[in-house]
């Protein structure tokens, strides 16, 4: 029977997104392709440093060694790169003993329209165009900042993730209001809404899952400290809030941490929380965040005309 990935939380991620790739892209830019090839091969053997997505893909793994008769994570290295060029990721993967087996290498051609065949369910990319075409695949994506790795690689305790609300975990409507129509318009209608559910955003299904996995895990034989942790970290606050918790309530889901900001700077209260990855939609939350937590932006699906 083949190999069914659709009943695993399944999660993309490309090679830059996954180590410190940083000189080789500026190699590929500066010098052109046959340069990066050539680097590439001349260092097959030499170990890549963890990028910006390794903690949290390291964190992920390590759930499958809490239930020996269940596997829940795969990863699938989705790469621009050829296989040629590949053998420097593949030794990389193979050091710090990632349980990584599966992987797409385009060379060099889009890889969004691969992410379904993998039964792809997150999707992590330093190619702002990639993250894009994966976002218009349907597929939940965030585009990796460079900035922080200082989260720190050790055994699993706990997985922590933080989400912004709106045009993350919610659709992008009521930020829009925001936007186009000011705070006060934008009060008015979520006052008027509060007891509908706000529609999903692209990450409401991951938040689904991981919630899932949270009460699968901690309610059988795992004890102790919960191996996920998620928290909401959004600008939103009374009396905009009411409508977030009754959405989350109607989607039954718990969410472990909840910051209603009201405009306070995002940064230190992640910062605090220390998640493996935050994801927002607006870059100027994710250019302050990235300084001090691995961060990544989810791009808007573009308005078809």
């Amino acid at each position: 029977m083949p190999y069914d990935l659709s009943n695993y939380l399944v999660i993309g991620i490309s090679s830059r997104a996954l180590f410190d790739l940083s000189m080789e892209n500026e190699i590929y830019e500066n010098q052109g392709l046959e340069t990066y090839c050539q680097y590439q091969l001349d260092h097959e053997n030499d170990i890549l440093l963890p990028g910006t997505g390794f903690a949290l893909i390291e964190a992920m793994l390590r759930i499958n060694s809490l239930d020996e008769k269940t596997r829940h994570i795969e990863v699938v290295i989705i790469s621009r790169n050829s296989a040629d060029t590949s053998l420097r990721i593949s030794n990389s993967i193979d050091h710090y003993n990632l349980d990584i087996t599966r992987a797409a290498f385009t060379g060099g051609g889009p890889v969004a329209k691969y992410l379904n065949a993998f039964d792809v369910d997150l999707f992590l990319s330093a190619t702002e165009e990639d993250v894009q075409a994966a976002v218009e695949s349907n597929v939940a994506a965030g585009l990796i900042y460079p900035g922080s790795t200082l989260n720190p690689r050790s055994p699993l305790e706990q997985i922590r993730i933080a989400f912004d609300g709106d045009a993350v975990l919610f659709s992008k409507e009521s930020e829009m209001i925001y936007q186009q129509q000011g705070l006060e318009a934008f009060i008015a209608h979520e006052k008027l809404n509060a007891e509908k559910p706000l529609p999903e955003g692209p990450f409401a299904k991951l938040l689904k899952t991981l919630s899932f996995l949270q009460f699968d895990l901690h309610s059988s034989k795992h004890g102790g400290i919960p191996p996920i942790r998620t928290a909401l970290v959004t600008a939103r606050n009374s009396p905009a809030h009411e409508r977030v918790i009754k959405t989350l309530r109607n989607w039954h889901v718990r969410i472990d941490e909840t910051f209603f900001l009201g405009g306070v700077s995002k940064d230190k209260i992640l910062k605090s929380f220390a998640p493996h990855i935050f994801f927002d939609d607006q870059h100027q939350h994710c250019d302050a965040a990235s300084k001090v937590v691995p961060t990544a932006r989810v791009p808007y699906k573009k308005v078809q005309t």
